[in-house]
């Protein structure tokens, strides 16, 4: 199905031929495409003509993919939009840290460029598409609106990236109930085949953090998985 309008991704890699064959693809596939070498180039083509997901390597020079993304997060204009961090640094301490600044997925060089475009695809319909029974849920201080994409905290909103909002959605969906890894790999992330699962366990850790006393509602199973709780 051809895109009317073509969803624009911006690539941040300082690889003159990663560049090349990330646009290709994305082209190919229908996406309209920014390139950016460095940073600070990132920041800026974000701020003017902001993308609808960033492609983000680690390792930039000036300014790094990791501090791009903690920026990008940091101002409301751009919290949230979604993030998959692309790089050659498959060590998981560098994984871990891109998740726990707000990246969405983490794709390690070198890549199948179409699984790239398939993890593209998922983290813009976990955005644009969250699966919603009702428009609002209400649970003591915490306020989820699925209509707005907001949800908010004694009447604070909190900024939160694509994923952790469709992840906090499914689990008050479906409240009370267990949800173990697996499935929310396959149903958060867009995920058929085996991916780490302690992508959910960092989300869930960081979700909690700007839940704030309402994280009192995602409770843990131990060995099992999460459940969003009424109590």
């Amino acid at each position: 199905m051809s895109l009317q309008v073509k969803q624009k991704i911006l690539v941040v890699d300082d690889e003159p031929d990663a560049l090349e064959l990330i646009e290709f693809n994305l082209r190919a596939a229908g996406f309209d495409v920014l390139t950016a070498a460095d940073g600070a180039e990132a920041l800026k083509k974000v701020k003017q003509n902001p993308p609808a997901l960033v492609l983000l390597d680690l390792m930039l020079p000036e300014v790094d993919g990791l501090e791009v993304c903690k920026i990008l997060r940091r101002d409301p204009a751009t919290a949230g939009v979604p993030v998959i961090m692309v790089t050659a640094k498959a060590a998981e301490i560098d994984r871990v840290l891109g998740l726990e600044l707000g990246a969405d997925d983490y794709v390690t060089k070198p890549f199948s460029p179409r699984e790239l475009v398939l993890r593209v695809k998922s983290v813009l319909r976990r955005r644009h598409a969250p699966e919603a029974k009702l428009d609002k849920f209400v649970f003591a201080e915490l306020t989820l609106d699925v209509t707005r994409h907001q949800l908010s905290v004694s009447g604070k909103k909190i900024e939160l990236t694509a994923t952790e909002f469709k992840l906090i959605t499914l689990l008050i969906q479906r409240r009370g109930r267990v949800q173990n890894r697996e499935q929310l790999l396959k149903e958060v992330w867009g995920y058929d085949h085996f991916i780490d699962t302690r992508t959910v366990d960092t989300h869930m850790r960081r979700l909690r953090e700007k839940l704030g006393k309402a994280a009192r509602f995602l409770d843990t199973v131990r060995g099992v998985g999460y459940r969003f709780t009424e109590n």
